[in-house]
């Protein structure tokens, strides 16, 4: 089977546990980013690397969103001018990527008052963004040939879990019964994917838009023009898929 003319990455926000809540981030949120494959290896990984080389002289750095949130690591050195110039710069990245944004968000709370016994709130997620995945290729013409998902690896026990539940629904245990043409790839932490850190800057602003609707983001504004909008024009149950 060939493979497609796209790529996909994929991170979350929050964590997938039932048992304890955090009451100030009761989501998980699994974000897909679809880009063209020419597109991400002639335009947007370079440009996060030129960017990169430009604020810290080296391309080592790892874009974590918690991180530059919290003004940890290599983003603790910069002072207000020098931070406003690179969020400045990597939003303007991110708004001129050729990049295509399914999130599934899953509000914890009401999946335990719901079910009991609730779904994995990780594997639920990914079975619900896996579909619209295929969805999305589809409506591209790629729906017979391969497509990589790439994941970031979350430890061994998790990892292998992952893969399972990947394979059960690419298999045909999906909404469409049918198998789906998806390879998976889970990279290490350490990887320096420009994939795996943009949709790691995506989970959060996207999931915080739903918590907190009231509050100014800018970024979730920019991330909403890219969010999947089907076969009918519809964001809605397409690119951003909550549940329950």
């Amino acid at each position: 089977m060939a493979f497609s003319d796209y790529v996909v990455y994929v991170d979350e926000s929050g964590d997938h546990s039932l048992d304890v809540i955090n009451p100030d981030w009761p989501l998980f949120v699994l974000c897909f980013c679809i880009f063209p494959v020419e597109a991400y290896a002639a335009a947007v990984a370079p440009a996060i690397r030129q960017l990169k080389f430009e604020m810290f002289g080296h391309d080592l750095v790892i874009l974590h969103e918690h991180d530059i949130r919290k003004k940890r690591g290599a983003f603790s050195l910069f002072n207000q001018p020098a931070r406003e110039s690179f969020m400045e710069r990597l939003t303007d990245i991110i708004a001129n990527a050729d990049m295509t944004i399914v999130a599934v968000v899953v509000d914890k709370v009401r999946l335990k008052e719901r079910y009991q016994t609730p779904f994995h709130p990780y594997h639920l997620a990914m079975q619900f963004g896996l579909e619209r995945i295929d969805q999305f290729l589809r409506l591209q013409g790629q729906g017979d040939r391969e497509t990589c998902v790439v994941f970031e690896a979350r430890g061994a026990k998790e990892d292998r879990e992952l893969e399972l539940e990947f394979r059960r629904v690419c298999d045909g245990s999906n909404r469409d019964r049918r198998p789906l043409p998806l390879r998976i790839h889970v990279a290490d932490k350490k990887t320096n994917s420009e994939g795996l850190q943009l949709a790691d800057l995506t989970a959060r602003p996207l999931g915080l838009s739903l918590l907190r609707p009231d509050q100014s983001n800018r970024a979730a504004a920019i991330l909403r023009d890219k969010l999947f909008r089907g076969a009918r024009d519809c964001v809605i149950g397409n690119g951003l898929k909550v549940f329950p």
